[in-house]
């Protein structure tokens, strides 16, 4: 990511030695509604306001190694380091817009060999820890608490579990109904009687394990980590777990940043979509990534490799995946995925007899599209070099790695360790069973997507994806990062007559609200998750989903509220593109064309006349439109909407 200042560069810095008794310092946001109050004494904490309310009470926080230091307490601050900045952000992958607002002020404070440090913007602020310890050490425990001032509402998304793919449905629960000791995941969303939202997760998750979230006390939630893993055992299903665990949770170098605590405030939902707190915190990428190449991909997966009307047996052998190939081709789709079950099991160099790699690969570059390949994370891991040389060798442009279902500190290193070496290969990366975003988009522009959703593969084997569902994921999961939830299903259900289906899925809503999610998710790797054959039955679908971008230059929240309903404007070029979904009840709006410029076309895909009988059921209409328009939206019960307006 290249780093462009304005004309107008604001930044300074001051240190001031204290000889006072002073301890408590404080850092407000550019336009001063946000402002956090640091205490440092026996123990450390920060309390935060919002608009001169409230939100974080007194919170402790304090790192305990194994050196002996406990960080954070009897804290003697020698000096404090004030910086202001005003910057404009240019990034490689552009997943909201092409120019990011990084405008913040930061705090530093100084203890001797360790100091905390706050940066505080105008819709949120993180805090972490730095140390200058001259060697390796143990971190025992962390504590990283969120104290909130008022009893606030969650969209809770439990884990039974630290080994989990973090793929929770989201529970509305109040602060009181959560038992003490339940813990979930991160991002984690509430929202105050004053309809102040908190959002709370992390960035820049190196060599660090990630932080869950434990109902502590009343209204108290205290991080959580995966302790290191001395010894691992493999398990059927290509599959390593860790075995037996250490009594700390890293172990790493003396002088170090440690991740940013990241917390969002929002005084309403569609803040929450364009955010990009996380983006902001997250370390620069070095190195040279201009030859990413974000795209759509036709996935095989889902569907079951079902195709129909051809004179061979579908499957994983070399004619299915030509036939994929072509239906990309003809839509212009950038790639094609070979999913799980095209390698040996332990050996993701050596393909099986019905598939050659080197021969779809020339295939694909004959048609203008390329191949990603599927690999389970374990036999990956064994062979990691010689698999990317292997696949580089072949041609593939990138890979979906899986089945990871673990943040520790051991899998953490994996990831870092994949996404820098893809790169040194020009390998694009889809992390799958994957934890959320912790800024990757930025740190390592080649790792495009990933998973860490409940998304539509679950309608296999559940009915736990709703359309309420996929109206909560832009206000959390989404605002973590790019989510791979992969859209596009074809056959859609009503969920009151939504049957289970591993072979032949059907997803629950309408058809253009699979369609509007092109749109309102972001993803710079996007799927087209059904079988070609559905999308070749389906002509005017496949004229948006062949044009539809992957990233955006602009985006415009028109409409919003969580679990309910969202309108999403997104420009690329010249082009508009308009998404919009919405949750049990059907919606109406009347959207003011105020972003267009001049005279334009509006095409658009909306819930058809008789969607309230068949889901699938949707009309294509097209009418000019100009600048300063009233644009009338339906969406139908569980219903979408998509335009293009060039």
């Amino acid at each position: 990511m290249k780093r462009y200042p304005l004309s107008v560069l604001l930044c300074f810095s001051f240190m001031t030695t204290f000889t006072s008794n002073a301890k408590e310092w404080r850092v407000s946001s550019p336009d001063n509604r946000l402002s956090v109050t640091v205490n440092c004494g026996k123990v450390t904490t920060y309390e935060v306001e919002y608009g001169n309310k409230q939100i974080i009470e007194p919170s402790p926080i304090s790192m305990t190694c194994s050196n002996g230091k406990v960080i954070g307490h009897n804290a003697n601050v020698k000096k404090v380091t004030r910086k202001s900045a005003n910057d404009i952000l240019h990034p490689v992958i552009r997943q909201k817009s092409a120019d990011i607002k990084d405008e913040y002020n930061s705090m530093e404070l100084h203890a001797g060999d360790w100091s905390l440090e706050f940066r505080v913007y105008d819709d949120g602020f993180g805090y972490r820890f730095n140390t200058q310890f001259k060697d390796s050490i143990n971190v025992l425990d962390e504590e990283a608490t969120f104290r909130l001032a008022g009893y606030y509402e969650t969209l809770f998304p439990e884990v039974k579990s630290l080994l989990t793919a973090q793929q929770p449905t989201f529970t509305p629960l109040k602060l009181s109904e959560i038992k003490t000791d339940q813990y979930c995941c991160t991002p984690l969303l509430m929202k105050g009687d004053d309809n102040i939202r908190v959002f709370i997760s992390e960035s820049d998750l190196d060599s660090y394990p990630g932080m869950f979230l434990r109902k502590q006390s009343e209204r108290e939630f205290a991080g959580m980590f995966a302790n290191v893993a001395l010894e691992e055992k493999a398990t059927p299903g290509r599959q390593i777990f860790p075995s037996k665990r250490a009594n700390y949770i890293a172990r790493t170098t003396g002088r170090r940043s440690f991740p940013w605590r990241a917390v969002i405030v929002a005084d309403n939902d569609a803040n929450l979509i364009t955010n990009q707190l996380i983006y902001k915190l997250a370390p620069e990428s070095k190195g040279d990534y201009s030859w990413v190449k974000p795209g759509k991909i036709a996935w095989d997966w889902y569907n079951d490799l079902m195709v129909t009307g051809v004179d061979f047996k579908s499957g994983i052998n070399n004619e299915t995946y030509e036939y994929f190939i072509d239906f990309a081709s003809k839509y212009g789709l950038e790639y094609v995925v070979i999913d799980d079950g095209w390698s040996e099991e332990w050996d993701v160099t050596k393909t099986i007899p019905d598939i050659d790699i080197p021969r779809l690969v020339a295939y694909g570059k004959e048609k203008g599209v390329d191949l990603i390949l599927w690999v389970s994370w374990a036999p990956f891991s064994k062979q990691l070099d010689k698999a990317l040389a292997q696949f580089e060798k072949w041609g593939i442009k990138g890979i979906k790695m899986d089945f990871m279902n673990r943040d520790d500190q051991a899998m953490v290193d994996f990831y870092y360790d994949v996404a820098r070496k893809a790169a040194a290969h020009k390998l694009l990366v889809d992390f799958h069973g994957a934890y959320k975003p912790t800024g990757w988009l930025r740190t390592f522009p080649n790792v495009l997507t990933s998973e860490g959703v409940a998304g539509l593969e679950n309608h296999k084997w559940s009915s736990k994806v709703t359309p309420q569902h996929n109206l909560i994921l832009p206000f959390t999961r989404m605002v973590a990062g790019p989510m791979d939830y992969t859209p596009g299903s074809m056959t859609n259900l009503h969920e009151k007559s939504h049957k289970v289906d591993y072979n032949h899925p059907a997803s629950i809503g309408t058809r253009c609200h699979q369609l509007g999610m092109y749109v309102v998710y972001e993803s710079p790797l996007q799927m087209l998750a059904d079988s070609p054959t559905k999308y070749y039955r389906e002509p005017e679908c496949m004229e948006f989903l062949s044009q539809v971008p992957v990233v955006w230059d602009e985006t415009k929240v028109i409409q919003a509220k969580i679990g309910e309903y969202t309108v999403i404007a997104r420009r690329s070029g010249d082009t508009w593109y308009i998404g919009g979904m919405c949750g049990k009840e059907g919606k109406s709006f009347d959207i003011p064309l105020d972003f267009i410029e001049g005279n334009k076309t509006l095409t658009a895909w909306e819930d058809g006349v008789n969607v309230d009988r068949d889901a699938n059921d949707f009309a294509r209409r097209t009418k000019d439109v100009k600048a300063g328009d009233i644009l009338t939206i339906n969406m139908y019960s569980g219903g979408g909407y998509a335009a293009v307006i060039r």
